[in-house]
This record gives structure tokens, C-alpha cells and sequence, in this order.
């Protein structure tokens, strides 16, 4: 218990030090489109898009299904069984920037989306990866910048995106 809580102060330092410096206002600015990014959209267009051109059995497209199929289940479990209360609930006297879609912060579910797509894309097309990598902790970073997670959610989140990602490609590709 004395670790859990020593993380926490640790992530609500660190959650209220970034929402506090001088430059937070124009973080927010392009944070905002940051995030949007990771709201599932693009992902839903790759899908189709792979589905159109490639047809069903294309080992990026299956490896999405199967990643997406073990992750959002293992997202919305952690999320309600550990029932973690987004930083607008647990600190006084702080308001998000944006309204979240759910009533918990853990795991980041946007960061954790991000991370999994990203390494799939990786995987098939190695040279996109720099990009890939800081999109995906550009979108966990504006999470935590818009007041809806502090950073161990981001961080369980790429573990949870990472590890689907991982355990799917050694499923379909292997």
C-alpha cells in the first residue's frame, strides 16, 4: 500500500507541475488536436481502408482486429475494477480541459489505442516508426496536458497497447 500511494504523490507532482508551467496554454492549444487523433477515427479508416485495398486477409488488418479484440476488453476491465478517479475528481480545486467520455482515468485508453496501432504499423512499415513513436506518446502526453489522466495512466496504457500489439503479431504473423 505504501508503494501505491508513493507512486501517487509522485503522479499528482508531476500531473500538477505540468499543468502549472507557463507554457500550458499553448500546450493545450495543440494538445487538443493531438488527442483527437487517438479518439479512434483514423483507426476505423485504417481498418476500411486496408479492408478495400488489401482485402480481409492482410496480416496488418487481422493483426488490428486481434489486437483490438484483446485490448479493449483488458481496457474496460482494468478501467472498472480499478475505478481510479480521473484528476478532476482527486484534486481540489482543478478542472480539466476537456470532458472526458468516461467516469475513470486508469488506463489511459486513448494512450493505449495509440501505442498498439503504432506498433503495428511499425511492424509492417519499419521506416514509418520514428513518426509512429512520437505520435503515439504525443497522444499520451496530451492526455495527461488536458487534465484527463495522470502519467502512470498513460504509461499502463502503452503497456497494455504494446503488449496487445505484441501478443497479436506472434499470433498472425508467426
Amino acid at each position: 500500500m505504501k508503494l501505491i500511494y508513493s507512486i501517487h504523490k509522485y503522479d499528482v507532482f508531476m500531473f500538477t507541475w505540468l499543468n502549472s508551467v507557463s507554457i500550458h496554454a499553448n500546450l493545450v492549444r495543440i494538445c487538443r488536436y493531438i488527442s483527437k487523433t487517438g479518439d479512434g477515427l483514423l483507426y476505423v479508416a485504417l481498418a476500411a481502408c486496408l479492408l478495400w485495398y488489401q482485402g480481409a486477409s492482410d496480416p496488418l488488418l487481422q493483426a488490428m482486429v486481434l489486437a483490438f479484440s484483446i485490448e479493449r476488453p483488458l481496457y474496460f476491465l482494468l478501467k472498472n475494477s480499478c475505478k481510479r478517479h480521473r484528476p478532476q475528481q482527486a484534486l481540489q480545486n482543478f478542472r480539466s480541459v476537456i470532458t472526458p467520455s468516461d467516469q475513470f482515468s486508469f488506463p489511459s485508453g486513448h494512450t493505449s489505442a495509440a501505442c498498439m496501432v503504432a506498433c503495428l504499423i511499425a511492424y509492417f512499415y519499419p521506416g514509418l516508426l520514428p513518426i509512429l513513436a512520437v505520435w503515439a506518446a504525443l497522444v499520451g502526453f496530451s492526455r495527461v496536458v488536458l487534465g484527463v489522466h495522470f502519467p502512470t495512466d498513460t504509461l499502463v496504457g502503452a503497456g497494455l497497447g504494446l503488449g496487445s500489439a505484441i501478443f497479436s503479431l506472434n499470433q498472425i504473423v508467426i
